[in-house]
Order: C-alpha cells, then sequence, then structure tokens
C-alpha cells in the first residue's frame, strides 16, 4: 500500500527538518525556535498563520476547494524532554539537559508534510487547522491552548493526533476505539519531621524512615483497594531527603504518578493516599502535605474517528498491519483534552528501533515521516472529499 508520493519525494527534506529540530530540542513553553520555524515554513507555503496561542503554539488555517463548511484539526506537539539523550548521531542534541526522547520532532515534522502537501493540491473541500501544540510533557500545553480560546477561535468538527511507537512493527498503525490512554495525576508529598545527630535517632522524627514508609505503604492501595479488573498505577517516582552522612534529615519529599482509566477510580486513588499519609502523620507524630494535580484526562478516541483512521490505514501501508485490538497504554497524553472538547481519534504509528521513548538512548525511525504526513493527508481528503460542495 503507497504512501502519498508526492510526499514521498520531499521525504529528505522532511527528514532534514526533524534532524534539525532534533538537534535544538526545546521544552515546554520555550519551544521559540521550534515555533518559529514551523511559521516560517507554513507561511512560505501560502498558509495563514497565527502564533502564541498557548504562549508558544500555532495555528495554521487552509482552506480547500469548494464551499465546504466542515473544519478538521489536526494536531503534533513541539516540546522536548528535560533529560540528557545518549547517541552516537550525527544530529544528536546540541543542548544539554535537552532531548527529543519522546519523538516530537518527529511529529512535527510529520504535520508540517501534510501541510504542504495539503497547501500544494488543496485536494479537499472545507478548512484545516494545523495545530502545533507545546507543552505536552506534563506541563499542559493542550489546556493552555484551550483556554486560550482554541476552539473558539478555530472551530473544528473532529481532531486528529498521532504518536510513533517503537513498541510496534515498523509500518504498522494502531487504533484503539474507547479508551486509549491512561489520566494521570502527579503528586508531591512533604513530610516534616525532626532532624538530629545521625547517632542520636532517638531524638529525631525520622524523615526518612517516614518516607520509606510512606512510599511501601502507598503500594497497597492498587493491591489492596482497587478492583483487581480494574486498572490502576501507583508509582513514588522521586524522594529526595538529606545532605550530610551524620545527621538524620527532619524532611523529606515524595513525588510521583498515579495512572487510572475512571473517574471512580481516580477518586478512590487520591482519597486513599490521603488516608494513608494521614495515618502514618498520626503514627509517626508529624505533619505531611499531600498535593494531588490532575494532570490529563483519559484520552477516548470516538468510534466514528476510529473507524476513520483504520479505514485510512488501509490505504497507507499493508491492511496487515493496522492493529485494531490494541492494548490500552498506562501512559497519558495531553491531545486527550482536545479530545474531550472535539470528537477525535489518536493512533500510533510503528516504526525500526526497540528502545522505548524517554530513554535517554531512543532513536526515532525517519522513514515513518512520508507515512505519518499521509496518514494526515488522507484524513483530510477522506472527511473532506472535493468535489462535495462544488
Amino acid at each position: 500500500m503507497p504512501t502519498i508520493e508526492r510526499i514521498d519525494s520531499f521525504a529528505d527534506e522532511l527528514t532534514a527538518i526533524r534532524r534539525d529540530l532534533h538537534a535544538h530540542p526545546e521544552i515546554g513553553f520555550e519551544e521559540i525556535r521550534t515555533s518559529g520555524i514551523v511559521a516560517d515554513k507554513l507561511q512560505s507555503w501560502g498558509i495563514e498563520v497565527h502564533r502564541g496561542l498557548g504562549r508558544t503554539g500555532v495555528v495554521g488555517v487552509l482552506k480547500g476547494k469548494g464551499n465546504g463548511t466542515k473544519r478538521i484539526g489536526l494536531r503534533a506537539d513541539m516540546d522536548a524532554l528535560p533529560m540528557e539523550e545518549n547517541t552516537n548521531l550525527k544530529w544528536r542534541s546540541t543542548i544539554p539537559g535537552r532531548f527529543h526522547g519522546c519523538g516530537h520532532d518527529g511529529h512535527t515534522t510529520m504535520l508540517l508534510g501534510t501541510a504542504r502537501y495539503l497547501a500544494e493540491t488543496r485536494n479537499f473541500d472545507g478548512t484545516v487547522h494545523f495545530i502545533f501544540q507545546p507543552a505536552e510533557e506534563g506541563l499542559g500545553g493542550a489546556r493552555e491552548m484551550i483556554k486560550d480560546g482554541l476552539f473558539q477561535k478555530f472551530p473544528c468538527d473532529e481532531v486528529y493526533g498521532l504518536h510513533n511507537a517503537p513498541d510496534l512493527n515498523h509500518g504498522e498503525i494502531a487504533i484503539l476505539p474507547g479508551p486509549a490512554m491512561a489520566a494521570a495525576d502527579f503528586f508531591d508529598i512533604k513530610i516534616r519531621g525532626y532532624g538530629a545527630h545521625g547517632a542520636m535517632p532517638e531524638r529525631s522524627k525520622d524523615a526518612v524512615v517516614i518516607a520509606t514508609t510512606v512510599a511501601q505503604t502507598l503500594q497497597t492501595i492498587v493491591s489492596r483497594n482497587v478492583d483487581p479488573l480494574e486498572a490502576a498505577v501507583v508509582s513514588i517516582t522521586q524522594i529526595h531527603a538529606g545532605s550530610a552522612y551524620n545527621v538524620i534529615p527532619g524532611e523529606a519529599w515524595l513525588c510521583g504518578t498515579v495512572r487510572t482509566f475512571s473517574d471512580e477510580i481516580r477518586k478512590l486513588v487520591a482519597k486513599r493516599m490521603r488516608a494513608v499519609c494521614a495515618g502514618i502523620a498520626a503514627t509517626f507524630d508529624v505533619e505531611i502535605d499531600v498535593d494531588i494535580r490532575d494532570t490529563f484526562s483519559v484520552l477516548v478516541n470516538q468510534e466514528e474517528q476510529s473507524r476513520v483512521v483504520e479505514e485510512v490505514a488501509r490505504t497507507v501501508v499493508d491492511p496487515a498491519k493496522v492493529l485494531t485490538r490494541s492494548t490500552p497504554k498506562m501512559g497519558s497524553e495531553d491531545f486527550a483534552d482536545m479530545m474531550q472538547a472535539i470528537p477525535g481519534a489518536y493512533f500510533w504509528i510503528g516504526h525500526d528501533g526497540s528502545v522505548p521513548v524517554h530513554n535517554p538512548g531512543y532513536v526515532l525511525d525517519d522513514k515513518i515521516l512520508p507515512i505519518g504526513a499521509s496518514m494526515f493527508a488522507r484524513i483530510i481528503e477522506k472527511r473532506m472529499p472535493a468535489g462535495a460542495h462544488a
């Protein structure tokens, strides 16, 4: 099955754009250079450009042939991660502590490829909104764009997004109707104990011992409070305490994330976390503050738009490589917030390489750039066919 021939013809240019973005990564709400490149490219192709939505977001507007009033949004994320890259690529990150370790440079490039092709052909009847979103990695970029009036200024009847997937084989496309990615809460727990000399523990209220007790006890929420048939994750990802070998610290901090697929389980976990911390605080006679923040919504693919993705995918890749029974992911994605407002679908494109995203050795396969660009373009041509409103 073919990708779009015209997109294939400028695939090398897409690769060059992607590798340039990769070498100059910018984290959430700092995507000044990236958004500038996006805006300049769109303008050079005759696409109407709007900058500054959600701080560093960019929206391109393109009208097709005919008088159709349907409007579709295509979204790509632009931000990198605050981590080091550990590859030997010639185009590896040139900025310490910044790395496109999730492939957003590829997503941005795919949508640029779609925009270029659709601007050249305009083989559709309606309006496309190219949404280049900042700060997907836990900083609320989607919510920021929505708060800035994204769908009031650029109304959409449906929206589509994608993500690369090193856990799939090259050329596989996966779409899962219904709940497809988990909701996420981030949390901070602060323990206020009492410090003492390391040789005199009886004079302390040892924040390290209390922190480890909290960390272990929180793990019982999933195993002993959540229905085994429901999915939930509670992960402690950071513990901070102490500064010397011979000082028992009086304070400690724990940070982490909760992943769930239902509001009921989400509320249960948060309630139990607060209860556990209150009980441990009473046991050790200390204060424990718990801050739990709603960071991502559950990502729900609508049935109609999921069928569109499936049908289009069968024209872009081998139909045998189109997966519709993929397992829901406990990872989260803030495109979910856009899909809370507008019906849509989010799909995955497999590529060569087995190193997972968010790993310092992750490498995006540039061969999938034309696949992603072709998927977006054919969704537009299928949902807003030229000649429908002559």
